[in-house]
């Protein structure tokens, strides 16, 4: 078994953050994305990957060295952006005609039990039912056909303006026949089949359907977006409902659920809820609630909520003194 991990996007919504780091390297909860991913994949006794880079890829490359050591990793450049179709297939050389993939995108964390995939007899592929499929590729089921008690599918649709399904393709999928894969990528790329504008790997499915190939599905209600500031505090704040009580730390409050690490100095604040502070961030005199603050990142004097800070960020604030007579109204921005 293979993990495939596309980590290869600039990550524009995510500016500033992502000026200084790939997206995937952003803190949430304690962590990075991709560890999050990453250990995951471990769990399932995962340890082969390929990855495939692009912007700031060192970065990535050192973190998986750093952190990661026993896992083996396979780094593959895409050069140029045209789709998560061609990133898969950039990584091509990497796979093994005996082993079965598990395609994993980068930006997202999912809180799926993936041994329903991966003891599947067929391909399968994560969805999840959807308000709005025209944002997403989705998969439509063959009422006709079941597979491990499970409907297949018959059609795969990237973004369709007319929906005929609700059930989108979440950023998980399951491949059994390697070789099909590469063939139908490569004719992808050969025969210069895009949807709007780029390869996208849900075509490269729905070849793969049309040359033979089965597949099912697997339900992934834990899907979570770490695409733009708002998804990724939400997604904190999701992780971080399954986390432990936190240490308690003497002469500040820790208000669960949130993530200190054993690293972190805490000064005379308050802490929470949802809110994750990283390893050697420094928080004096502050309340933070519902953010993240990232490795070494200095908070002081300050009150903080919905807010992200970056790695070795400072945020220094000030008290400030008030006379405020009977019946007056200040409103501070």
């Amino acid at each position: 078994m293979r993990a495939v991990i596309p980590v290869a996007g600039v990550g524009t919504r995510l500016r500033p953050h992502t000026y200084a780091l790939p997206k995937v390297l952003l803190n949430v909860a304690g962590k990075p994305i991709l560890a999050h991913i990453i250990d995951k994949i471990l769990e399932y006794g995962v340890n082969e990957a390929t990855i495939i880079t692009g912007y700031m890829g060192k970065l990535i490359e050192e973190f998986i060295h750093s952190k990661y050591p026993s896992v083996k990793v396979d780094f593959v450049e895409q050069k140029q952006m045209k789709g998560l179709g061609h990133a898969i297939w950039t990584g091509k050389e990497t796979y093994k005609n005996d082993e079965q993939l598990i395609i994993i995108l980068g930006d997202t964390i999912f809180d799926v039990d993936l041994s329903v995939a991966l003891n599947s007899s067929t391909s399968s592929i994560g969805v999840k039912p959807v308000e709005d499929p025209r944002r997403f590729g989705v998969v439509f089921l063959n009422e006709d056909e079941v597979i491990d008690g499970k409907k297949t599918i018959n059609k795969f649709i990237e973004k369709p303006e007319i929906p005929i399904s609700n059930l989108a393709i979440v950023g998980l999928y399951y491949i059994q026949n390697v070789n099909r894969l590469v063939t139908v990528l490569d004719e992808l790329i050969e025969k210069d089949i895009r949807t709007r504008g780029e390869y996208q790997l849900t075509d490269a499915l729905e070849l793969m359907l049309q040359k033979g190939e089965k597949f099912t599905t697997f339900h992934t209600e834990g899907w979570y977006d770490c695409g733009k500031p708002e998804t990724l505090l939400s997604t904190n704040r999701f992780l971080l409902d399954k986390y432990p009580t936190p240490r308690q730390i003497q002469g500040s409050v820790i208000i669960p659920p949130c993530y200190v690490s054993e690293k972190a100095t805490v000064v005379n604040s308050i802490i929470g809820p949802y809110a994750s502070i990283a390893d050697d961030a420094i928080i004096e005199n502050s309340i933070i609630k519902n953010s993240i603050i990232s490795y070494e990142a200095v908070v002081c004097n300050t009150l903080l909520n919905e807010s992200i800070l970056g790695n070795e960020a400072e945020l220094r604030g000030k008290f400030t003194k008030y006379n405020i007579g009977n019946s007056s109204t200040i409103e501070l921005d």
